[in-house]
């Protein structure tokens, strides 16, 4: 019933950039057919990050049979780099009709779907969730449905744990079988694909920024640039923002006598303001960059975004304080700058004081690896 009502909403959304493979594909199973292999390793996970995620655990389990799921269009088009099948995960009542028995099922992070734990424990395949968190928004709510929460973790066989906090979480919601491993976005391998020149002065980017953040991040570049000599990239997390973004920054620069380019005409940084309007292009930006603003933080709904890619190329960070999603990974960096929206142009004065930031902890992948090649 929820889904009939719900139809004109789905169409609708269909027609956006963002869904329009996504949502034909999970909601009407368009061009997204069971998994031709059976017993295979199946990995669901939710979008872009996750899927990059996957990367070391397959390259140290090649010769498996692979498939992939994930919810997102980026995460999809990242899922299908690896060698596997990917499809998207249908919408819960599909998954009975939809899903065929495989060896394991390993779900990433926090996509707890109860029909797909259900079904496939009901078919015989082994669930396991990797990188398993509970983050300190949710926790309550976990807690207030844990009758719930326990009838859906009793579906699943082996649960790794990103930290000790989680595995307290899970077992207060009956869980069994918890082993805390970290978290495995640590053992990604982070490099930069292209070389570009440093600028003579200080670059500052502000990367994977959300609504409402890069008119903050523009306001405190325009009063921090007043008494430094420095340029500000702007790398928005959606695609579908770039028009939108470059319209705020076309704006502040008009208004302050500062240039402006978008980086995919010019690919330098000649501009005193850039906006990166591709994809794919971050961690070469972090490469030449002396700032990092984080974005995702700076707001209450979004939960951060990670920060183990600026810190790996020396960057000083500064981003909010609403990283909750990303807690557990932010614990391993240090020199980071957790301030509010309206005092980045303070932190940015600050950086001067401070060590670039760094990432000082490793992973141990021994228990999946071994997991998945005895499967």
């Amino acid at each position: 019933m929820l889904y009939i009502i719900a139809l004109p909403l789905i169409i609708s959304l269909s027609f956006k950039s963002k869904y329009k493979k996504s949502i034909p594909a999970r909601f009407f199973l368009f061009n997204n057919p069971r998994f031709t292999k059976k017993d295979t390793v199946w990995f669901h996970v939710c979008s872009l990050g996750e899927a990059r995620a996957l990367k070391p655990i397959l390259e140290l389990v090649k010769g498996k049979d692979v498939s992939i799921t994930t919810i997102t269009q980026t995460g999809q088009e990242e899922a299908k780099k690896y060698d596997a099948e990917c499809r998207y995960l249908p919408y819960e009542m599909f998954l009975p009709f939809w899903m065929t028995k495989q060896k394991l099922l390993i779900v990433l992070e926090a996509e707890f779907w109860f029909m797909l734990f259900r079904v496939a424990f009901s078919k015989g395949t082994k669930v396991v969730l990797l990188n398993a968190r509970i983050s300190d928004k949710s926790v309550k709510k976990y807690l207030q449905f844990a009758w719930f929460y326990k009838r859906l973790l009793a579906n699943v066989e082996t649960i790794y744990a990103q930290s000790e906090v989680d595995k307290n979480r899970f077992l207060a919601l009956g869980a069994k079988n918890i082993e805390v491993i970290g978290n495995i976005k640590l053992a990604g391998e982070i490099k930069h694909t292209t070389e570009y020149d440093k600028p003579s002065v200080e670059l500052i980017v502000a990367g994977s920024t959300h609504e409402g953040e890069e008119k903050s991040v523009l306001a405190a570049f325009i009063e921090y640039r007043k008494e430094h000599n420095a340029k500000l990239v702007i790398v928005p997390r959606h695609p579908e923002r770039f028009k939108e973004v470059y319209e705020l920054m076309h704006e502040a620069a008009s208004h302050n006598g500062l240039t402006l380019s978008k980086f995919s005409e010019v690919k330098d940084f000649e501009e005193d303001m850039i906006l990166v309007d591709m994809m794919g292009e971050l961690n070469n930006i972090y490469n030449v960059s002396d700032i990092a603003i984080l974005g995702g933080a700076f707001k209450e709904d979004v939960g951060g975004h990670n920060p183990l890619e600026p810190a790996h190329f020396g960057c000083k960070i500064i981003t909010g304080k609403h990283f909750f999603h990303q807690k557990e990974l932010f614990r391993y960096v240090h020199h980071v700058q957790y301030v509010e929206h309206d005092e980045i142009k303070e932190a940015l004065e600050n950086a001067s004081q401070l060590p670039p930031s760094m990432v000082e902890e490793t992973i141990n992948l021994e228990p999946i690896i071994n997991k998945i090649l005895k499967s």
